[in-house]
C-alpha cells in the first residue's frame, strides 16, 4: 500500500437481515445512508491511527472497490475514515475503545 492508503475487507452484510425486533428484512430493501464497519487489512506508510487487525468506519458511497486474488476489498484514504476501534485504545479504565 503506498502513501495514506488503507485496504479494508467489508463485513458480509448484504443478504435478507433482521432487525433488532426480529422482523426480516429483504435483500432488496434499500437502506438508508449509514455507515459501515470493515476490517482494515493493509496500510500505507504514511498512515497513523489505523493498523492491520483494526475495525474502521467509513461511508460506503465513497468506496473504490479492487479484486485481489479473487476477493473483494475496499481501498480508501486515512481522511476518509470516520473511526477506528482496536483493543489498544481500550487499555485505559472507562474508554470505548474508539479512536475519532
Amino acid at each position: 500500500m503506498l502513501h495514506d492508503r488503507v485496504l479494508v475487507k467489508t463485513e458480509a452484510g448484504e443478504g435478507e437481515r433482521r432487525s433488532t425486533g426480529g422482523i426480516l428484512i429483504p435483500a432488496t430493501a434499500e437502506i438508508s445512508k449509514r455507515c459501515a464497519w470493515a476490517e482494515a487489512v493493509a496500510v500505507g506508510q504514511s498512515v497513523r491511527s489505523v493498523e492491520p487487525g483494526d475495525r474502521v468506519l467509513y461511508d460506503p458511497e465513497d468506496k473504490l472497490e479492487v479484486e485481489v486474488r479473487g476477493a473483494t476489498y475496499v481501498l480508501l484514504r486515512e481522511r476518509d475514515l470516520h473511526a477506528v476501534a482496536a483493543m489498544r485504545f481500550g487499555d485505559t479504565e472507562g474508554s470505548t475503545g474508539l479512536y475519532l
